[in-house]
């Protein structure tokens, strides 16, 4: 165990990625759950993954030509989802998981004949959190900023399906460049779970702070015990995730008539 480890400089900026990924993708998070589409953001954000590779394939070395990439592709497969939700809703669920697959593989034939490949590949799936810098930060703050003002401001039912899948398309498509895919699926869906049995904004709340806890927990640990920081904080989510929905579980049990 190693405390020298706690060096702010480096978990400074990767708990401030974390903090703005768990205060977008909570909301978000819940709203998947309640839709019943518990996948929707592995495929997406493997979508956008493949943009990121496809960006790289193409030589795009800009920053902002890989966004572009990436959130391009992150919006056709949110179109794609969309169009199959109103065609077939029935099988949506199975639509989304057939999606991730193709997406998943498609990353990988892409980086087959790439002698680096497999580094890259890991990177977009663990994440590089610390390697997070404030100037990117920037970028990314104003983005999700956006995407809470027009899903608070605008409200579930004016938004839609469509726009749920868009807005929900352009959030993963930061995030994983940020924290990797398997940060973005224990983001979105770990607090959710875990904060189910509360609605509305006490929910919200609860959900936020698990989220919270355990980048800084995953951080903290990851440094003293020099593990990969994705995955521990991937972890934490789920142990602290599990401590929350027993206490609230508890609570609720005892409560008169539960």
């Amino acid at each position: 165990m190693n405390f020298a480890a706690l060096d702010i400089t480096i978990l400074g900026p990767a708990f401030v990625a974390g903090l703005l990924v768990v205060a977008t993708h909570v909301p978000l998070g819940r709203e998947v759950l309640k839709r019943g589409i518990i996948f929707i953001d592995l495929a997406v954000a493997q979508v956008a993954g493949v943009g990121v590779i496809a960006a790289g394939m193409l030589h795009f070395e800009s920053g902002w030509q890989v966004q572009l990439a990436a959130v391009t592709a992150a919006l056709l497969g949110a179109v794609l989802l969309t169009w199959t939700e109103r065609k077939f809703p029935d099988v949506q669920e199975a639509l989304i998981g057939v999606l991730f697959a193709l997406a998943a593989t498609g990353s990988i034939l892409l980086l087959a004949n790439n002698p680096h490949g497999g580094e890259q590949l890991k990177d977009l799936l663990v994440g590089q959190i610390l390697w997070v810098q404030y100037s990117t930060l920037g970028y990314v703050a104003l983005l999700y900023a956006a995407v809470l003002a027009v899903w608070f401001g605008l409200g579930r039912a004016r938004i839609g399906h469509a726009g749920f899948y868009l807005l929900f398309a352009v959030a993963i498509t930061a995030s994983v460049q940020l924290v990797g895919v398997y940060l973005v699926f224990a983001s979105l869906i770990v607090p959710a779970l875990a904060t189910r049995l509360l609605h509305g904004a006490r929910g919200t709340a609860v959900a936020l702070g698990v989220g919270v806890l355990s980048y800084a927990a995953g951080l903290a640990v990851s440094a003293m015990f020099d593990l990969p920081s994705g995955a521990v904080i991937v972890w934490m989510l789920a142990l602290l995730g599990i401590v929350a929905a027993m206490i609230f579980h508890g609570i609720r049990a005892r409560a008169p008539g539960g």
